[in-house]
This record gives structure tokens, C-alpha cells and sequence, in this order.
């Protein structure tokens, strides 16, 4: 489970990476702010589950 958990981690900041760099590059500032949101997402999930393995072990 913490392993998939891990992969949505890096897929979600690999999506909103895409969308923000997509946004910015068109001149979409909503799909940028999507973006950027998309990623602290992810990075928010991945601190969860690397505080979940500091307490495992």
C-alpha cells in the first residue's frame, strides 16, 4: 500500500509539473495555478508516507 501510495505521490507532481509547464507556455495562468497545485499535492503525500517510514522503523 505505502508503495502505491508513493507512486500517486510522484505521478500527481509529475502531472501538475506537465500542466504547469503546458500553462505557462500557452498563457493559461488557470492550468499553471492547476499545476502547481497538482504538485504540492503530490509532495504533500510524499511527506506523509517518508513520516509513515520514519515511524516504521
Amino acid at each position: 500500500m505505502a508503495g502505491d501510495q508513493k507512486g500517486k505521490a510522484k505521478a500527481e507532481q509529475a502531472k501538475g509539473k506537465v500542466k504547469e509547464t503546458i500553462g505557462r507556455a500557452v498563457g493559461n495562468e488557470r492550468l499553471e495555478a492547476e499545476g502547481r497545485a497538482e504538485q504540492s499535492k503530490g509532495d504533500a503525500r510524499q511527506a506523509k508516507e517518508k513520516a509513515k517510514d520514519v515511524f516504521k522503523h
